[in-house]
């Protein structure tokens, strides 16, 4: 594909985006291509890019076209990506939009004097909103500030970046440096994660799916936050562990090689269909100690109200809004593709109130979200812990220190909160919570 070409087909890819505004992103991006398999790979990674570029962002695109007087379409913001975010000189704009084949549209005469106005401006205009420079959603400034409080920008603006590549190591059936040995023999260079110690952090981009290493099951693709989630529940050999909301069973293969493949490990969601995509992961990473149970049926959830008092550790990686991960998935700061918040915060608690009773004596509640807001995370705790007096919480670095980790605690606080700007993580939150009585 020409250039031009290729802006073009980013033009159609956010036109489609935007029409289908209740499927995420990535779904819709997929659908694409799948449809185009003409497009070559180095296209079609081109194209790709250029779209999430525009959605990470997607505000002040928004805010050029308003001040421009431009209409808020697909095609103003190609253009507006060309000009201000890839760099192309407005004389040169006719190159890439001149109405040949497979090109788009030559520009108009509203649109070249629209353009002309920018000049030498950048693309933060100094009579942006800070709001709007940091890509912070209008619903979600408040809430937000009030988390970081008067670091707000800089957080921000380390959400907006891509996220980087991080990948647990199995270590049931290899180490950290035997796995970072292996990929190397790939050609895939890594380095340990900062915190996690059973964690790599790719060097650059690869297709991992092409290693050794990814199809022996030895090692699997996890944010390093997520991996500190499943770390920070101490799981040990010979325990019982509940995980909750185990969806396609991420943290559970942490939690199993964790305990050595030791011990029981009951996996349970409301989404039958996401509990079964964990299967041949947990066959393919030499799991043998995990039952799937879906909330979903009747049965399981009546075993799980006669497991009372039965685990040492229960995770809730709880429904939440995902803002955590906005970097990974930018399109999430503008669109909701399930329940609202006041619905989330409700699953939220229901949850707890359900789950709370199969925590041993002495055992731990691990109440975890990959969300930024205090009102699904600190606030839900405390309302918890006023409910239930007989849970207290263990401040994240004597969790920490429970591990036996030679690594630092990235937290000082009772809670492990991270963010891409302090830990070079996604935005996660856990509370362990030890039972009492």
């Amino acid at each position: 594909m020409t250039p031009a070409a290729r802006y073009q087909a980013s033009i159609e890819l956010w036109d489609k985006i935007c029409a289908q505004h209740r499927v995420p992103m990535d779904a819709v991006c997929g659908d694409y291509f799948r449809g185009r398999r003409y497009i070559g790979s180095k296209d079609r990674a081109n194209i790709a890019e250029r779209v999430y570029t525009m959605m990470r962002a997607y505000a002040k695109l928004g805010w050029w076209c308003d001040h421009l007087e431009l209409p808020q379409s697909p095609r103003s913001r190609g253009l507006l990506c060309a000009l201000l975010i890839d760099g192309i000189a407005v004389d040169d704009l006719p190159n890439y939009f001149n109405g040949n084949k497979y090109h788009p549209e030559e520009l108009s005469e509203v649109e070249n004097i629209a353009l002309s106005k920018i000049g030498k401006n950048k693309f933060n205009h100094k009579d942006m909103p800070v709001a709007v420079q940091v890509e912070c959603p209008t619903w979600a400034e408040d809430k937000l500030r009030h988390v970081f409080k008067d670091n707000f920008e800089n957080e921000m603006n380390a959400m907006i970046e891509p996220a980087t590549l991080d990948i647990r190591v199995n270590t049931i059936k290899i180490s950290v440096d035997e796995a970072q040995a292996l990929l190397q023999k790939d050609d895939v260079e890594s380095e340990k994660c900062a915190y996690s110690s059973v964690g790599l952090r790719l060097k650059s981009k690869s297709y991992l799916s092409k290693t050794k290493a990814f199809r022996k099951g030895l090692i699997e693709i996890q944010d390093e936050g997520s991996q500190l989630l499943g770390l920070i529940c101490n799981a040990k050999p010979g325990m019982q562990v509940l995980d909750y909301c185990a969806g396609g069973g991420g943290k559970t293969l942490a939690l199993a090689a964790a305990m050595g493949g030791k011990g029981r490990i009951v996996a349970m969601d409301i989404e039958e269909r996401r509990l079964a995509n964990a299967k041949p992961r947990l066959t393919k990473a030499d799991v043998h100690n995990v039952e799937l149970r879906p909330l979903s049926d009747d049965k399981h959830r009546k075993w799980l109200r006669r497991q009372k008092d039965k685990f040492d550790i229960v995770l809730v990686d709880a429904p939440c809004s995902s803002s955590g991960t906005w970097r990974r998935n930018p399109d999430l700061r503008w669109h909701h593709y399930g329940p609202k918040h006041e619905e989330i915060e409700n699953i939220q608690r229901d949850i707890l109130s359900r789950v709370w009773q199969n925590v041993k004596i002495g055992g731990r509640l691990v109440y975890a979200t990959c969300s930024l807001f205090a009102e699904e995370n600190e606030n839900q705790v405390e309302q918890f812990l006023k409910d239930n007096p007989n849970f207290k919480i263990v401040p994240a670095p004597q969790a920490w220190a429970d591990m036996g980790t030679e690594k630092e605690c990235p937290v000082t606080g009772d809670y492990l909160r991270l963010s891409p700007l302090r830990q070079q993580t996604d935005g996660f939150f856990a509370a362990i919570l030890e039972r009492q009585s």
